[in-house]
C-alpha cells in the first residue's frame, strides 16, 4: 500500500448499524454497529482491499481508522441494518469525468475479478455460520450474478430472460463497464436510477463483500 494520507469517507446510519463507505474506493465499504466500529472495521480491511486496488493499477494508501475523513452523514433505514448500502452520497450527485469514469470501471472490473478468483480457489462447500445465510460457493456466484442484472437496470442496461439464458455473466459486464466508463453529469440515466457513482460502488461492495465471505468461510 501506498504511504497514509487522509481518505474521504462517508456514514451511512441505519438504526442500528452504520455503513463506512470510502468515496475514491469503489466496493472499500464496512458495516457495524455504530460510526466509530464501521470506521475501525473499514481501516482493517484495507490491507484485503490492497489486492483489489491492485488489479486497477492503482496503490492504496497506507490507513488507519484516524486517517478516515468523514465528510458526510445520510440516514440509513432498516436495509442499512440488514447489511446492505442503500443510501447514496450527495458528493455521487456530481460530473463524472472520462479520467474518473475509466477508474471506476477499472475497480469494478477489479472487485469482479478478485471474485472470480477467490472463487476458483474456494471450496465448492463452504463452512457454515451465521455470516452470508450459509451459502455455498455457486450459490454465492449466482446471488451475485443476478443482484447485479438488477442492479444493471438502474442504469439503463438491460438483458432479457433469452439473452440472460443465452450470454449471462459473460455478456452483462462488459455491457456495465461499457456504461459507467462514459463521463456522465452524475444524473441517474432513467427515472428511478442510480447515480453512476453509487452504481459502482454497490456493485463493486457486493461483489467484495461476497469474496471476503467465502475466503473467511472457507478455512
Amino acid at each position: 500500500m501506498a504511504a497514509a494520507r487522509r481518505v474521504a469517507v462517508y456514514l451511512e446510519q441505519g438504526p442500528k448499524r452504520s455503513f463506512a463507505c470510502a468515496l475514491e474506493w469503489p466496493g472499500w465499504c464496512r458495516v457495524a454497529r455504530g460510526d466509530d466500529a464501521a470506521l475501525e472495521l473499514l481501516a482493517q480491511y484495507a490491507p484485503r482491499y490492497a489486492p483489489v486496488a491492485a488489479r486497477a493499477g492503482l496503490k492504496l494508501p497506507a490507513v488507519r481508522a484516524a486517517d478516515l475523513d468523514v465528510v458526510e452523514r445520510v440516514q440509513g433505514t432498516a436495509i442499512t441494518d440488514f447489511g446492505a448500502p442503500v443510501v447514496p452520497a450527495s458528493a455521487d450527485a456530481k460530473p463524472v469525468s472520462a479520467a474518473e469514469a475509466k477508474r471506476m470501471a477499472a475497480l469494478l472490473s477489479a472487485a469482479w475479478e478478485e471474485l472470480d478468483a477467490v472463487a476458483q480457489r474456494s471450496p465448492a462447500a463452504l463452512r457454515k455460520g451465521p455470516r452470508g445465510g450459509g451459502r455455498d460457493r455457486d450459490a454465492m456466484v449466482a446471488h451475485v450474478a443476478e443482484a447485479e442484472r438488477a442492479y444493471a437496470t438502474k442504469l439503463d442496461v438491460r438483458m432479457p430472460a433469452a439473452e440472460w439464458r443465452a450470454g449471462g455473466v459473460p455478456e452483462l459486464r462488459p455491457r456495465i463497464l461499457a456504461a459507467v466508463s462514459r463521463a456522465s453529469d452524475g444524473r441517474p440515466v432513467v427515472e428511478g436510477g442510480w447515480p453512476v457513482r453509487y452504481m459502482v460502488r454497490r456493485m463493486a461492495w457486493h461483489a467484495l463483500d461476497h469474496a471476503w465471505e467465502m475466503e473467511d468461510r472457507a478455512t
